[in-house]
Order: structure tokens, then sequence, then C-alpha cells
């Protein structure tokens, strides 16, 4: 599963996931790509249960792109713990996810195969989401 190698801090205060992205909102690598649709934490099981859906459906054929990575640690208590002695010890990393993300790109397969791989992917994560595709310029134009 990914996560960093290293962090400055062990441990990071919620912060707020008000607004929309601005980075990676269009296609950049891939022809096909799942972009979010929802504001979520998007944990690293769960992008990886994504990409395995995906490379599964596509057989090893083409390429796939991750463009999002879990840097943010999610502390949590033990359970049956009194209020107060510190917060608890980080368990999962997180990507902080806002609407218009791009998740997966992909290239190298037919459209077909490439929505199906997409929507497969999709079931595994929490949020909704949205398929897009490249357009093709005519050309000339």
């Amino acid at each position: 599963m990914l996560q960093p190698k290293r962090t400055k801090y062990r441990k990071m205060q919620k912060g707020r996931r008000r607004g929309t992205e601005s980075r990676a909102v269009e296609l950049a690598f891939g022809d096909y790509g799942l972009k979010t649709l929802e504001r979520a934490w998007l944990s690293a099981r769960a992008l990886e249960a994504a990409r395995i859906a995906l490379t599964r459906h596509i057989k090893r054929g083409g390429r796939v792109w991750i463009r999002v990575f879990p840097d943010k640690p999610i502390s949590k208590k033990p359970a049956e713990t009194r209020m107060g002695k510190g917060k608890g010890s980080p368990e999962a990393w997180v990507a902080v996810i806002r609407p218009g993300r791009i998740l997966f790109e992909m290239e190298g397969v037919d459209s077909a195969t490439a929505r199906e791989a997409l929507r497969l992917a999709a079931h595994k994560l929490p949020v909704r989401t949205a398929v897009v595709e490249r357009e093709v310029r005519a050309v000339g134009a």
C-alpha cells in the first residue's frame, strides 16, 4: 500500500476540505480518467483496492497512472480508552480529495475496456466519480 517513506512530523491536524480542486483536474498522461465529484479522505486501502480492480480488468494491457498519494496520517485512540492522555497513534494514511480531482488515468486500451475498468475501480471508492475522456482534436482546427 502507498504511504510516505518518512515524514517531518508523525501526526497531523484534521484540516478542512472546503473548495474545489485546482491541481490534477485535467488528463495529463492517459486517454481515460476517473474524476471525483465529492470531497473525502481516500484511504490507502481503498486506493489500492481500486488499482487492483482496474489492472485486473485490463489484464496488464495499457498503462495506469495514480494521480493521488495518501500522505496524511490519521490517528486513532485504542478502544475503551478514557478521555485525555493525548492524541492517539497514527493508524492509516489518507489522501485529501476535493471535487474535480483526477484519481486514475489510463491509456493503451480501447474505450469499452477502459470505461468498464474505471467503473469497477469506482465501486471500490467511497466517493461518486465520473469517467472522463480526452477529446480528439480535428486535424487543421
